[in-house]
């Protein structure tokens, strides 16, 4: 499967408790169809002391679904899907509102 993210990407959180929001793509498991996104989708996590690793509350970052996100185009500024294109360069990604490169 063509990786429609990259990161670096600025996407909106379609479903989930983060829903609305926006933020950066910091990791994309494409195997996994599943994405990392900087600041969003943090998880409380208790960790008990071990040797010199502090115990406490940490937060932690999740990986997110891809289908529960939505590509932000860098061009129109909607929140748009995402097609191919091939020309003499090689394969492009392109929006499909706006029709313009990514």
């Amino acid at each position: 499967m063509s990786k429609k993210l990259k990161k670096g990407d600025s996407i909106s959180i379609l479903l989930g408790k983060d829903r609305g929001k926006t933020g950066q793509v910091e990791k994309v498991l494409s195997k996994e169809d599943k994405v990392f996104i900087a600041g969003l989708n943090l998880y409380k996590r208790h960790v008990k002391k071990q040797g010199q690793i502090e115990g406490g509350i940490i937060e932690i970052l999740k990986p997110m679904n891809i289908s529960n996100v939505g590509l932000i185009c860098p061009n129109c500024k909607k929140v748009t899907r995402v097609g191919f294109e091939i020309d003499k360069d090689g394969k492009k990604r392109v929006c499909r509102k706006c029709g313009k490169a990514i």
